[in-house]
């Protein structure tokens, strides 16, 4: 292993950094995290210093989204179910992305949170957000978004977000939760809605389900990027499609690992989807529960050799729009 202390953070480039598998060193370099679900993307440390709650993130793989439900509602539960609460959140999430080297960070709060924790205000939600950034990190860009859950009724969704409608706070939109829960295509009303008020497009597809429901989500509700997007890679046509569509693929490894969606690092399918030319980025998910910071991702993958130190530099020279 390279002696890092033979270098200044001046001399060392972030491909030197992998090959000397420094994780301080790597956290010094600017990256993205475009795939971060707050409520569990915060520091831990941050967490216990502020609230005595020690949380543990998992050891072995999961086997179904019912054990990640388990482990959230043991550590997480309703702990944290107040404005003050997700305040913490916030601020625990921006302390993580701080201390990690993150620059562009995207990350929002579930359209019923608005309601259940913030009074229906949607200026204090935006507030909450924008508080927090710049109180921790404020050299930080907030690519505020709005998320939906798979799993609520439409009309309920529509209700929540005739509050978020055309405040130029909101950078995307993003559909996560269980990709069987209903057809994304009931969703077409809401995307066509957000499309009009210049929203990137988003929605979590391709974790669970199978590479021709991604081309089935992008060609119904005309998504830009794809949160997991990983079973793509089992389909040639499909990263065909993606790369002809310049969809961008924001991928987490660690999760996709822990979830058992892939057998281990070393065979992950980012290797093999940014070798076709399918644009990806390397991102964090859920830090509390896979212990999966972004620094970690990239030499999580440089160790495995899924992935060489060169072609993760330029993942991340990608993300950061340095290409």
């Amino acid at each position: 292993m390279t002696d890092t202390n033979l270098y200044s953070k001046q001399d060392i480039s972030f491909v030197d950094a992998l090959k000397s598998e420094n994780i301080d060193i790597i956290r010094s370099f600017p990256k993205t995290d475009f795939h971060n679900h707050f409520v569990l993307g915060g520091s831990r440390k941050f967490i216990f210093q502020n609230t005595g709650y020690d949380i543990k993130p998992i050891s072995e793989p999961l086997h179904s989204m019912s054990e990640m439900d388990s482990w959230s509602a043991k550590y997480i539960g309703n702990r944290f179910n107040s404005t003050e609460g997700r305040k913490v959140l916030i601020e625990a999430t921006f302390e993580q992305a701080k201390s990690d080297g993150v620059k562009i960070l995207e990350i929002g709060e579930d359209v019923w949170g608005l309601g259940e924790f913030f009074n229906n205000d949607i200026e204090e939600l935006i507030a909450a957000f924008q508080e927090a950034k710049e109180k921790v990190a404020p050299e930080i860009e907030l690519r505020l978004q709005i998320g939906l859950s798979r799993h609520c009724p439409i009309d309920y969704l529509e209700e929540c977000l005739k509050h978020f409608w055309g405040h130029k706070e909101f950078y995307s939109i993003d559909l996560y939760g269980d990709e069987m829960a209903q057809p994304i295509e009931r969703f077409i009303p809401i995307y066509e809605k957000a499309e009009e008020k210049g929203l990137v497009l988003k929605a979590h597809v391709g974790e669970w389900g199978a590479a021709q429901d991604i081309v089935t989500a992008v060609n119904a509700l005309h998504l830009h990027e794809i949160q997991h997007g990983i079973a793509a890679a089992q389909d040639e046509s499909v990263m065909d499609f993606l790369v002809e569509r310049n969809i961008r693929l924001n991928i987490t490894p660690t999760s996709n690992v822990l979830l058992g969606r892939v057998p281990d690092m070393e065979h992950h399918p980012i290797s093999q989807l940014y070798r076709k030319g399918v644009n990806v980025t390397i991102n964090s998910d859920d830090v509390l529960i896979f212990d999966s910071d972004v620094s970690k991702e990239y030499l999580r993958l440089y160790k495995s050799g899924c992935l060489s130190a060169e072609e993760l530099d330029n993942i991340r020279k990608y993300g950061l729009g340095m290409d």
